[in-house]
This record gives C-alpha cells, sequence and structure tokens, in this order.
C-alpha cells in the first residue's frame, strides 16, 4: 500500500487532480493519462500527479468491470451489473473529487493498482 501524504501545494495543483478524477467520468481513462502525462515531471505538480495516477487506475479498473460486465450479458446478469459499476464509477469519482478540491488525498477502495 502507498502511504502518501501529498497535500495540494496551490490551487492549479488541485485543479488538474480535481479534472483527473471528474475527467474519468467522460473519457474513462484517457484524461487521467494525459493529466498524469503532463504533470509527472513537474516540480510543484506531486498531488496532482499523485490524484492523476489513483484515478488512472481506477479508471482501468472500471474499464475492465465493464468489459466483464458486457461478456456476463449473454446470460443476463451483466445488464444489472453494467448498472452497478457505472453508478460506483460515478459516486467514488465524485467523493474523490471533492476530496481533491480540499487538497486531500483520496485512494478508491478496490482500484487495482497497475501503475505505481
Amino acid at each position: 500500500m502507498n502511504d502518501v501524504t501529498t497535500t495540494a501545494s496551490n490551487s492549479n495543483d488541485r485543479t488538474m487532480a480535481i479534472l483527473a478524477h471528474i475527467g474519468g467520468l467522460f473519457t474513462s481513462w484517457v484524461a487521467p493519462l494525459i493529466i498524469y502525462l503532463i504533470k509527472k515531471n513537474e516540480a510543484d505538480g506531486a498531488f496532482s500527479t499523485d490524484q492523476a495516477k489513483e484515478a488512472l487506475n481506477f479508471q482501468l479498473t472500471i474499464f475492465l468491470a465493464y468489459m466483464v460486465s458486457g461478456l456476463l450479458m449473454v446470460v443476463l446478469i451483466g445488464i444489472l451489473l453494467i448498472w452497478i459499476v457505472g453508478l460506483v464509477n460515478l459516486v467514488l469519482c465524485i467523493v474523490a473529487a471533492v476530496k481533491a478540491s480540499n487538497g486531500e488525498t483520496y485512494r478508491y477502495p478496490f482500484a487495482i493498482r497497475l501503475i505505481k
């Protein structure tokens, strides 16, 4: 487990972290990836880099969950699962964005940590 206790150093850093979390709702893993790649080499972007990485890991996990739900539509359980995955994505992204706006580090409860 990563014990990062990063706090936002400025409002631009917080804004990019918020965009990484909310962007995942609309673009899946693309927005968090772009923000991560832009901010990872900036000295004052530690908070937004950490949060973009967290959002990217979560969105990749959600993407995999959507794929599994799509496969399970053959046996009809996938129809219910796809709605549940969408609702979980919405709620957790909003919670993460609110935490990021307060400058607090947020860890999604069940994200597969592919990007370390």
